[in-house]
């Protein structure tokens, strides 16, 4: 079994040390470990080269507005769950972050991997789509779930999926992370926190871009709409840090 990852600015596996960027560990020193592939397709995505392979639009129907196509053999690496232990052990942090692409589609072989690796914490970021099955899940100690909304660009028939948010909605490990672009995305989120009663404590609102200036000029309209509907505001630390890059 193996798992397959993406790569770093140099083609290695991007498995790295930093702080978390988002959400309800911002700021904790962790490290990371970025998987490739993802079955959704989300126009802005800031990691569209773990899935906007050549051929993925036309054939699939997966666009994106950079309009960017990446070689799927510059991109990805296959490692074993070895050497993927020994990797994230040489970081020395007792955090590691799963996050991809959409790391679930690896459950087998994250299962092996976490198995190695067992006195270290674990966060999986995900869109909310997929299970983890229960050896895999017992070993989470955090989801991060970001269901996306419509202006992602993906329908809501694949995006949204009642079993799976009714689920999460239920699990206290579970903390929810919107992707906001504009004012009216929020009544999308507001909609979905009545369906499903998610608790709004455990709701984050995050805007939407991949540089400081935009972060900043959406924050200063949707931090009023967090204090109105009691949900919490998550900045994108990573990118005023080091900006939109790889490892980092």
């Amino acid at each position: 079994m193996t798992l397959v990852l993406a790569t770093d600015d140099n083609g290695g596996p991007e498995i790295f040390a930093s702080v978390q960027g988002e959400g309800p560990s911002a700021g904790m020193p962790v490290a990371f470990m970025r998987l490739s592939r993802c079955n959704l397709a989300c126009v802005w995505c800031d990691t569209a080269y773990t899935w906007h392979f050549e051929g993925a639009e036309a054939k699939f129907g997966r666009p994106h507005r950079d309009g960017v196509i990446f070689e799927r053999k510059d991109n990805q690496v296959t490692l074993d769950e070895e050497e993927v232990a020994a990797l994230i052990l040489s970081l020395g942090q007792d955090r590691l972050v799963i996050t991809g692409g959409e790391p679930l589609l690896q459950a087998p072989a994250l299962t092996k991997l976490l198995d190695l690796l067992p006195d270290i914490a674990v966060e999986i970021e995900t869109n909310g789509t997929t299970r983890a099955p229960p050896r895999l899940d017992i070993r989470i100690d955090q989801f991060n779930v970001s269901p996306k909304l419509a202006h992602s660009g993906n329908p809501a028939n694949l995006a949204l999926l009642p079993e799976r948010l009714d689920a999460y909605a239920t699990d206290p490990r579970a903390w929810f992370k919107f992707v906001i672009a504009q004012p009216a995305d929020v009544e999308e989120v507001l909609t979905l926190r009545d369906r499903y009663r998610f608790q709004a404590d455990h709701v984050f609102l995050m805007p939407e871009g991949t540089d400081s200036e935009t972060i900043r000029t959406r924050e200063k309209w949707l931090a009023p709409l967090c204090l109105k509907h009691g949900f919490r505001l998550s900045d994108r630390l990573h990118i005023h840090l080091f900006g939109d890059t790889r490892g980092t």
